[in-house]
């Protein structure tokens, strides 16, 4: 007799909570974030150093990406502006510099249409408090930009987009790792444009809402960013 596949595990969305999100407590947007973004945009394209994330390979993250993308001349100034907007003493990154980290801080990363797509997640609260996206390609559509998004629960309402204090990640809230592709609904958009960074709490469930380009400079640029605090 052959043994019964394993069951799929429901995910255990009622565990979430909802936090609406709100501009200047769960995010933050700053628009004109470089002084010189083509400068820096050139900069990277120029790079020989590219590692290779999925389709390519068999990599949890998409595209390409080098590190580190800002030099700390060009950091700084971001950082200021991000202990301010989050009243925070200071902020530093967990997992610069971690070989194998998913975390990559001051990462600049390439990803086209096509390579991947949207995947709701939360970042991992051992690791940062605070992510930030910042888009640095002009060519990019409106679309291509990161959305919020809350769970929908078993009888098709609206639930929570956080999580609770005692799970750092969202696969240990849901006790799965597999989810169906319906679980997500985007809760707010925040349009991709260029020079502009978007900061949100990690913790909130996130995305890239979708990806752009097949040429190295035509594909969607951005640099993210990881702080703890």
């Amino acid at each position: 007799m052959n043994p019964r596949p394993p069951q799929p595990v429901t995910p255990k969305a009622h565990r979430l909570i909802y936090r609406p999100p709100l501009l200047g407590r769960d995010y933050w947007i700053l628009d004109d974030a470089l002084p010189d973004p083509v400068a820096v945009r050139q900069r990277l394209l120029q790079r020989q150093d590219w590692v290779l994330g999925a389709p390519h390979r068999p990599e949890a993250w998409p595209g390409m990406r080098a590190q580190p993308a800002l030099t700390p001349e060009e950091l700084a100034p971001l950082e200021a502006w991000a202990r301010q907007q989050t009243r925070q003493k200071k902020l530093f990154a967990v997992g610069a510099g971690l070989q194998g980290s998913q975390f990559n801080h001051n990462c600049v990363q390439l990803v086209g249409a096509g390579e991947s797509g949207p995947r709701p997640h939360t970042d991992s609260r051992r690791l940062c408090k605070y992510a930030a996206v910042l888009y640095l390609n002009p060519e990019v559509p409106d679309h291509c930009g990161t959305a919020l998004y809350r769970v929908r629960l078993p009888d098709g309402s609206p639930g929570g987009n956080t999580l609770p204090a005692r799970f750092s990640n969202l696969v240990e809230a849901l006790d799965s790792r597999f989810v169906p592709p319906d679980l997500f609904v985007q809760d707010l958009a925040f349009d991709h444009r260029f020079n502009r960074l978007v900061m949100y709490k990690a913790d909130l469930i996130h995305s890239a809402t979708g990806y752009w380009g097949q040429t190295l400079a035509d594909k969607r640029m951005t640099l993210v960013f990881f702080w703890m605090a």
